[in-house]
């Protein structure tokens, strides 16, 4: 998926003349720290935080006064969506700029956005089981893991791999169809398939997912 296929068709960016009072406005409304300043060609000066309309008395003024250098963060719209995911986790921001090739800037992308491609990713919203596999690297397959599933009649909604610290060992999560892992189970079993874990209640799923997504994201973040 590519950056502008995440861009909310909701979220405004503030006027490089416009007021501070009004950037605080939409971030209070939107749930956001953070707001793009662009002008009326599209160009984009910078992001700015709440705690700096605050901190350089910028309530009441225009943000054309405001002397201090911007961070200017952003993606292209052709970038991939872990490029996004990249600058949220390392500037610790809550709203990623997008401009085209041009650099003018054509949208923004909010944490809570990636946060619902992240659960559509995970196919979260989807009955059924998830299970965790521990096994060598050198003996990952996909094709044999896609084939014992599907030779019981389940399909795959999800899956990913993560590595084990320090070792050749990865951990493949796996999100299933169907509530019922017990035929899948027992024939990962007879191939020799150390299963380390296995969850079908939306409480343990919940949690699973999110630990997950936890470890996805201190990843893209070394």
């Amino acid at each position: 998926m590519q950056a502008k296929e995440l861009i909310s068709d909701i979220f405004p960016a503030v006027n490089i003349n416009d007021k501070g009072e009004k950037a605080l406005v939409r971030m209070d409304f939107f749930k956001i720290s953070h707001i793009p300043l662009t002008d009326s060609d599209g160009n984009y000066f910078g992001l700015i935080s709440e705690n700096e309309i605050y901190d350089f008395d910028l309530i009441e003024k225009p943000f054309s006064t405001y002397k201090n250098v911007l961070a200017r963060p952003f993606v292209l719209c052709n970038e991939h969506i872990y490029s996004v995911i990249n600058l949220f986790t390392k500037l610790n921001i809550s709203v990623v700029p997008v401009l085209n090739d041009r650099e003018k800037y054509i949208g923004a992308i909010c944490f809570h956005d990636l946060v619902k491609y992240f659960g559509r990713l995970t196919a979260s919203e989807n009955p059924g089981t998830i299970f965790i596999l521990e096994l060598d690297s050198h003996n990952y397959s996909l094709s044999q893991i896609a084939q014992i599933i599907e030779s019981n009649g389940a399909k795959v909604l999800s899956l990913y791999a993560n590595s084990v610290k320090d070792s050749t060992q990865l951990e493949i999560t796996v999100k299933l169809n169907v509530t019922d892992f017990t035929a899948v189970k027992k024939t990962f079993e007879r191939y020799d398939y150390k299963i380390k874990a296995a969850y079908n209640e939306d409480d343990k799923i919940n949690e699973l997912l999110e630990e997950r997504y936890n470890e996805f994201m201190n990843y893209l973040n070394i």
